[in-house]
């Protein structure tokens, strides 16, 4: 059997470790491979979601590994982390010497790094995005700052070192492929594998769904009401004022549409942008809900929005959210620039990409949902969103390390 170190500075207990780390990792195990995982994980999630994670983890056989996350103070925080990431990695290795180092990520691949160069063990490189330069054009790092300035340069010179040591890369997208294909400086043998953010499709799944109260019974609205829907994070990529530009346009033309946004994040982000758009109080909600709810809801939505900021890091983003909601037959209006997102849209007929955000292309978005069918984006989520082809894409990939690893 496979030793294999995953290493994620993503916790296993926030919904992104749920959704797009676990259920991988449940999957591979299933064929013969072992798994050490380390995770750093948020002290308020891991006391309500710890003993969740450790049933999930024990029923797979991994071995899962929580180290807490420091959040403060900025930089100092994340060096120690990474000491910390580096220091169980090598403990563990000397118990269960590892086959492979699966790294999500641009911290977790420092380690993987180290592990190649000093012990020859082979990593992956799943690269989750141009991570650097999502911390600039996010507002998190300013490049004026000099010291900000230095993080940067060092991740973009260590961002060629991940791409071309690592025994292969996985790009979320092919617009991400393209580009790093597209550098000069990088050798063509670059090994690049491009998996999605997938979807479980036993949960997402229209005809599983266990018959619930009616969201519409549950908010106290008028039967005749459709609701619009936002499933997610509300953090630094989402264009939440955009979102309820959109939902005002609606609301104005169409009476009868109510906006719902489900989200584990502080309400009150909500609150503040509905009011400065003077969306009323009774045509909005918000509210958070466990994974396993959140099909359900889904279902229930007449459409779907959401927003996120193009920019060039956004090239390599592949949403969660659309595949999830794909795979519940629920029309989306999104925007161009983001990864293959508008390219998915428009290949499988399920909803509208909009080139700006203004009335006009909100109306001509809006009319275009009128000819989507359910199954289509049913069978788009089926085709490119599979969990079980990424699963098994993902265990090609470590067949193929593994091989190289022999013959060489």
């Amino acid at each position: 059997m496979k030793n294999v170190l995953y290493i994620s500075y993503d916790g296993m207990t926030d919904p992104l470790g749920q959704s797009q780390v676990l259920p991988y990792l449940t999957g591979l195990s299933k064929k013969g491979i072992n798994f050490h995982l380390i995770s750093f994980e948020k002290k308020e999630r891991f006391e309500s979601h710890h003993a969740k994670i450790e049933s999930i983890c024990s029923e797979a056989g991994i071995s899962w590994h929580p180290i807490s996350y420091t959040k403060s103070p900025p930089l100092l925080s994340t060096i120690y982390d990474v000491m910390r990431m580096r220091k169980k990695a090598r403990q563990l290795h000397k118990q269960h010497p590892f086959s492979l180092i699966h790294c999500r990520s641009y911290l977790s691949s420092l380690i993987g790094l180290h592990f190649t160069k000093r012990l020859s063990v082979p990593f992956l490189f799943d690269m989750r995005g141009f991570w650097a330069d999502e911390r600039i054009e996010g507002g998190i790092w300013n490049l004026k700052n000099p010291i900000f300035k230095t993080v940067y340069s060092f991740f973009k010179r260590k961002e060629v070192d991940f791409l071309t040591q690592a025994a292969a890369t996985i790009s979320l997208t092919n617009a991400g492929k393209k580009e790093i294909e597209s550098w000069k400086t990088l050798p063509s043998s670059i090994d690049i594998e491009v998996i999605p953010c997938c979807v479980d499709l036993s949960l997402f799944n229209l005809e599983k769904i266990e018959k619930s109260p009616s969201l519409i019974n549950q908010l106290k609205l008028d039967e005749k009401t459709q609701l619009v829907g936002y499933i997610g994070s509300l953090g630094t990529w989402y264009l939440i004022e955009e979102m309820f530009d959109y939902f005002n346009w609606l609301r104005k033309k169409h009476e009868n549409f109510h906006f719902v946004v489900v989200t584990q994040d502080d309400r009150t982000i909500v609150d503040r942008y509905a009011k400065e758009k003077g969306i009323p109080r009774d045509r909005y909600s918000v509210f958070s809900a466990q994974r396993e709810e959140i099909p359900a809801l889904i279902a229930q939505f007449h459409h779907s929005v959401f927003f996120i900021r193009p920019s060039f890091s956004k090239q390599a983003s592949s949403p969660t959210k659309q595949a999830e909601i794909m795979a519940m037959g629920v029309p989306i209006i999104c925007n161009s620039g983001v990864g293959d997102t508008a390219q998915l849209v428009s290949a499988y007929a399920c909803g509208a990409a909009v080139d700006s955000f203004d009335e006009t292309s909100y109306a001509e978005a809006f009319q275009s949902l009128s000819t989507v069918k359910p199954e289509h984006a049913i069978q788009g989520a089926q085709s490119f969103f599979d969990l079980e082809s990424g699963v098994e894409k993902y265990a090609s990939v470590y067949q193929r390390i593994w091989n190289k690893t022999t013959k060489n």
